[in-house]
């Protein structure tokens, strides 16, 4: 059972996602906030798997929240995905630098939703398929220095390979069939690259790759 937070200003956003999951089987709502600050308060006490959090909330805004729940170490396991009004949102490739498992469209298909969060439980995907990669092509040139350097020397030859494709929104069985080896192959890979990055998922490892260099 995947559980879920909502986060978002809107009664009638709240009220469609609930609705959604709640018909679905695997997905719980264990609660509803109305702004970040309540938000966060809620992840703290109830630990969902998942939050999905709007970033233009009062109080306090779905950006400072993520930072929070990101910064938390009791919350390390909990996967915040951004939701918002607009396919180009000046403010998505921050949420990703700032540590969400990515984003969701508020008008996505139904089905879209079921998928971005499973794939967040999963550290899996950058979510919305149908707009993830103009996105990134839209906002990785502004992304800010890293604090730190990322080494990708630290990589294998293989993983700074398959981390340019991931970066450049590929799924794992795309990126098997374009170098002809096994999806479990390239799991593996991606697996070791978070791991030696310290990246917490899929995510974060295309803002490093952006960050270093390796794709423009």
């Amino acid at each position: 059972m995947i559980r879920v937070l909502i986060a978002d200003d809107q009664t009638l956003i709240r009220i469609g996602l609930k609705v959604l999951l709640e018909s679905e089987n695997g997905f719980e709502i264990v609660g509803e906030a109305a702004d970040g600050r309540e938000a966060v308060a809620m992840a703290r006490s109830l630990r969902p798997d998942v939050v999905l959090m709007d970033i233009r909330m009062p109080n306090m805004d779905g950006l400072a929240a993520l930072r929070e729940i990101a910064a938390d170490p009791s919350l390390r396991d909990t996967r915040v995905i951004m939701l918002t009004t607009f396919e180009i949102d000046e403010y998505i490739f921050e949420a990703l630098r700032e540590g969400a498992s990515g984003f969701l469209v508020k008008d996505s298909e139904p089905g879209d939703v079921l998928r971005a969060i499973s794939a967040a439980v999963q550290g899996g995907s950058l979510l919305s398929p149908s707009v993830t990669r103009r996105v990134i092509e839209e906002f990785a040139g502004r992304a800010a220095p890293a604090p730190q350097a990322h080494r990708l020397d630290a990589l294998t030859a293989r993983e700074v390979e398959i981390l340019g494709l991931v970066a450049k929104g590929m799924s794992n069985d795309e990126i098997a069939a374009h170098l002809f080896v096994s999806p479990a192959t390239v799991r593996t890979h991606v697996s070791r690259a978070m791991t030696k990055l310290g990246a917490r998922d899929r995510a974060q490892l295309v803002v490093i790759a952006y960050q270093a260099g390796l794709v423009r």
